[in-house]
């Protein structure tokens, strides 16, 4: 995987979606469409702002009276109409990020606009449906199998004997030798982002005819169908001045409904013209237009009506909710005082005519007519959000920290405050390896799926860190320093620092098999909890107040923790009640938790009232070191939500006694010059999904190795903790060919990740796509992948 910059949402290839009609639609399928994979890291840098539900699309009834039939939790939502629905002609234009700096995907600097050129112009043997899975493309496979492991695997390719370049030729094994060739990662000079997969092929040939492709590995790949998609022609590959320079201003030969016409001098706009020699249905549109239109220009790009589709964020989203009279808690077949659902309706569009009034107002009224002109597409984008603990030195070298980190923060209400008013699924990620809606996921998160802080708690002091070490006692009697050993605005000094790669020794078996059971708990290798007196429990405090105190300890005192467990049990019961009603198991399960907590808090108020004279501390310190995190998040105006909820993890990690500096530095320096070159504790950001998690996911997790110079190759795992047992169950996954076997093969890996708890994924990311109301086909296809040719303008 590659790191891209962070304002890009659409952190790969933009996949293709299912055939004519569109995903969800009543009329049946008839094949699904191409899809692309996504290999490059996306910083999640302000894309996931909470607003108002109206604002995505409207209540239920108003969708199906628009035609929104897309489903968040099936994987996408479209307008979707039939090709005979859809209008020939026309120009479509697409705001894209940045311009593309290449034609060639496989190079490090490819951006989003060079993903979306190739899902239109180039072929892609395998599709992704809406749940993830691989695809066989008619419009170029006939069909291909496995058809020999014995002595070694084989492949053989039969492809669509219409397929063709567009200079004629046609497709055959000389484009699958050449990309091959270009990317086994033998030759230097060709500058490539990645050769898995294609450094296991042994040979290429043709087979037994002119349509079919024999592929031997050297090596068994389970992850085969990954490979040549998109496949470009072989004049394109041919030498590494070509792959390098040549593909940045053009592409040799198109082979899907588009080919590229024109790119402008400043690269600004892409002209994609329909390619008339195109063997599939003919695109419906003349003509799709890419445009690079920063992220804080799309609100004016939308009011001046220069943009047909645009992701965007939830400021936008509301406005596009608002001109439309969207907007307030009640359906329309609900409206308080309605008799019936006609009177309902009534009640309704006077409702939303009242809104768009106001939004005219608000908005003014050229701005609202013409932000009224869209709608707002929503689907879990293809992507998660993740905490990243840095184990290569100081407190997170320590794997109990880490793992103290994990269990002190509270992942459901990070989710549901990140995803409020979406109208998406809310639950927190429960896999590094596969997504919510991805076909396969599996909740792996075990004793980090919730909060628990007096586990946190005996972790952090089995770890050597103490409550009240810096305002109490020292050995030789002296007292130490009030203020925590800091002045506000100094940068914190870490722990004693640990080894590089961070954590224990592996077991012999190469590591934890599971996540660690809750610290005290009969699973959690027979230790007692510690002293109650001000292990379990810190008092929790306004943000106020947190400002107050961050650089100075804070007493706890018997009757301030009986107060807070009294305010929690209160809040437990009324949850518990609450819960009880609704009749929700999720609920009931965390009310009870919580409950369970409030009680354990006023335990160890009784037992402080014993313990009279032990000094505490809110900062938990070791060797008179506060135990303080640098947690560096991104500036700017689009980095909003993230910031929202690293300021959120900050005061969860307070309540354990674990002091975050948050430093905010600009965005465009963020992942470069602190996430890869390790300037950090704490860090938020972004990864893609993927559907091949055995090859394209294992660079992410895979232990950090020392290079000939000394230094440390970490790949893409920037956390720089992993074991040997990881590595070897990525090896194991990548050979296995048996579907059901990889399976579980990626669910030890998953859970081992979990436990050496170098990174927590959050939640899933919400895409939201602005489109003309008049469009079809088009919108937040979430993992499956837009069909270009059939995307087009709705006849009137």
């Amino acid at each position: 995987m590659r790191a891209v910059p962070a304002e890009s949402r659409r952190p790969s290839r933009p996949p293709r979606s299912e055939r004519n009609p569109g995903r969800d639609a009543t009329v049946p399928l008839s094949r699904d469409r191409r899809r692309t994979r996504r290999w490059a890291a996306a910083l999640a840098a302000g894309v996931l702002l909470p607003l108002p539900l109206a604002a995505c699309g409207g209540s239920d009834s108003q969708d199906a009276e628009a035609g929104n039939v897309g489903s968040p939790r099936a994987g996408g939502d479209v307008r979707a109409a039939a090709r005979q629905q859809i209008a020939s002609g026309g120009t479509l234009r697409w705001a894209v990020d940045a311009p593309p700096t290449t034609f060639n995907v496989f190079q490090p600097d490819s951006t989003e606009a060079t993903q979306r050129v190739a899902g239109a112009t180039l072929p892609t043997l395998f599709d992704l449906d809406k749940r993830g899975r691989p695809q066989a493309d008619p419009d170029f496979l006939r069909r291909a199998e496995v058809t020999d492991t014995d002595p070694r695997q084989t492949v053989v390719y039969k492809l669509n004997p219409k397929a063709r370049w567009s200079d004629g030729r046609r497709l055959g094994a000389a484009d699958f030798r050449a990309q091959w060739k270009a990317l086994r990662g033998k030759n230097n000079a060709y500058w490539t982002a990645r050769n898995a997969g294609y450094d296991r092929i042994r040979k290429i040939t043709k087979g037994a005819g002119d349509d079919e492709v024999k592929v031997v590995f050297g090596k068994p790949y389970a992850d085969w169908r990954s490979l040549f998609t998109p496949l470009y022609p072989k004049q394109a590959m041919r030498s590494p001045k070509v792959f390098n320079d040549g593909l940045r201003t053009s592409l040799p030969a198109a082979a899907g409904p588009f080919r590229v016409a024109k790119a402008g001098k400043d690269r600004s706009r892409t002209l994609l013209k329909r390619n008339p020699r195109w063997w599939g249905d003919r695109a419906k549109l003349d003509g799709i237009v890419l445009t690079a239109v920063p992220r804080d220009q799309r609100t004016a790009a939308l009011a001046k009506g220069t943009v047909d589709v645009a992701d965007i964020g939830a400021a936008t989203a509301e406005r596009i909710g608002a001109a439309n009279g969207l907007g307030g808690p009640q359906r329309p077949d609900a409206a308080e005082g309605a008799k019936n659902a006609a009177e309902a309706r009534k009640q309704e569009a006077k409702r939303r005519e009242a809104r768009k009034r106001e939004a005219r107002e608000r908005l003014g009224a050229a701005t609202a007519r013409a932000l009224g002109g869209y709608e707002v597409r929503r689907a879990l984008d293809p992507a998660y959000t993740q905490l990243t603990l840095n184990a290569s030195g100081g407190p997170l070298a320590d794997e109990r920290v880490r793992r103290a980190v994990a269990q002190a923060i509270d992942r459901d209400e990070l989710a549901e405050k990140a995803l409020a008013g979406t109208g998406l699924p809310d639950d927190p990620l429960g896999s590094h390896l596969r997504m919510a809606d991805q076909d396969g996921y599996q909740d792996n998160s075990g004793a980090f799926g919730s909060a628990d802080l007096d586990s946190a708690q005996s972790l952090l002091a089995d770890a050597g860190w103490k409550t009240g070490g810096l305002a109490g006692p020292k050995a030789d009697g002296s007292t130490g320093k009030a203020d925590g050993g800091q002045q506000k605005g100094e940068k914190g000094e870490k722990g004693e620092k640990g080894e590089k790669g961070g954590g224990k020794e592996d077991r012999a078996d190469g590591g934890p098999a599971e996540p660690p059971a809750a610290a005290g708990s009969p699973d959690a290798g027979g230790r007692a909890p510690h002293r109650a007196a001000a292990e379990a429990s810190v008092v929790r405090l306004t943000a106020a107040q947190i400002a107050r105190v961050v650089d100075r300890p804070l007493g706890l005192t018997a009757s301030a923790t009986a107060q807070r467990g009294a305010v929690l049990a209160q809040a437990a019961h009324s949850s518990l009640a609450s819960a009880e009603r609704a009749g929700s198991e999720r609920k009931l399960s965390r009310a009870r938790a919580a409950l369970a907590t409030a009680e354990k808090v006023q335990a160890t108020a009784r037992e402080m009232r014993l313990l009279a004279g032990d000094p505490a501390s809110a900062v938990r310190s070791k060797d008179g070191k506060p135990l303080a995190l640098r947690f560096v998040l991104p500036s700017g105006k689009g980095s909003a939500q993230l910031r929202a909820t690293g300021e959120r993890i900050a005061r969860m990690l307070n309540e354990v006694g674990i002091r975050t500096q948050i430093k905010e530095v600009p965005g465009d320096s963020y992942f470069k010059d602190h996430i890869a070159a390790g300037d950090y504790d704490l860090a938020l950001f972004s990864w893609p999904a993927t559907a091949f998690p055995a090859t394209e996911a294992r660079p992410i997790f895979a232990k950090p190795r020392a290079a000939s110079d000394g230094s440390l190759l970490v790949e893409q795992n920037y956390a720089r903790v992993g074991t040997d047992r990881i590595d070897q169950l990525f090896e194991q996954a990548a050979a296995e060919l048996d579907d059901g076997r990889r399976q579980e093969l990626m669910e030890k890996a998953d859970r081992r990740i979990w436990a050496v708890a170098g990174s927590l994924p959050l939640y899933q990311r919400p895409q939201l796509v602005a489109v003309k109301r008049d469009l079809a086909n088009v919108g937040a296809s979430g993992f499956a992948s837009p069909a270009y040719e059939d995307m087009g303008r709705r006849k009137s």
